[in-house]
């Protein structure tokens, strides 16, 4: 009997955090923002110039689901839309088809979407096989909090999406659910 309530317990708080990283991803403003200094300012319009993304950002290589490595260094110079995302996470999969439509509609035009799970790769696997997307997916499990927090995610929450532009700076965060025509508002941008 201890033992299930210990078990019960733990479950329920990991829902009650889950759900207050969600709350808080919703509390967030619609508006995207580019550097730090510029996300406190309301209203705020960045332009396509930004910060510096981290070393660890190019440095970070990571397993696919597929198969293979996802090397961030191979896509040092290009139009990064980068998205932290969980199998649990609901926003994130409510966002998951408009990010692959976005990638395939922007492709052409040098966009790339990375999805990075902070998740297990079992459940990534699992996940992928029902409702795949057409862009790349690495596994950095609950490790890559960490990179999403040099990214600029000091909240933690899912989903969590950063712009790269051509010359390695960060120029859009976005913690909570994207929508298409927000992501496309932003690629017309560059």
């Amino acid at each position: 009997m201890n033992r299930r309530l210990w078990i019960f317990g733990g479950a329920g708080a990991a829902a009650a955090l889950a759900g207050l990283a969600w709350r808080q991803a919703g509390e967030q403003p619609a508006a995207a923002t580019a550097p730090a200094a510029a996300a406190s300012a309301p209203g705020a319009k960045p332009g396509p110039r930004g910060e510096p993304a981290p070393d660890s950002l190019w440095q970070t290589r990571l397993p696919q689901p597929g198969g293979g490595e996802l090397v961030m260094q191979s896509l040092r110079g290009q139009l990064l839309l980068i998205n932290f995302w969980a199998t649990w996470c609901v926003p994130c999969v409510k966002e998951m088809p408009e990010l692959d439509q976005f990638q395939r509609e922007h492709a052409a035009r040098g966009w790339h979407v990375v999805g990075l799970a902070l998740d297990n790769a079992k459940a990534v696997r699992e996940f992928l096989a029902r409702a795949p997307v057409s862009y790349a997916i690495g596994l950095a499990g609950f490790e890559g909090t960490d990179l999403a927090r040099q990214l600029g995610n000091d909240k933690g929450g899912l989903p969590f999406t950063v712009v790269v532009n051509r010359q390695g700076e960060i120029v859009k965060r976005r913690l909570g659910q994207t929508h298409l025509a927000e992501l496309t508002a932003w690629a017309a941008e560059f």
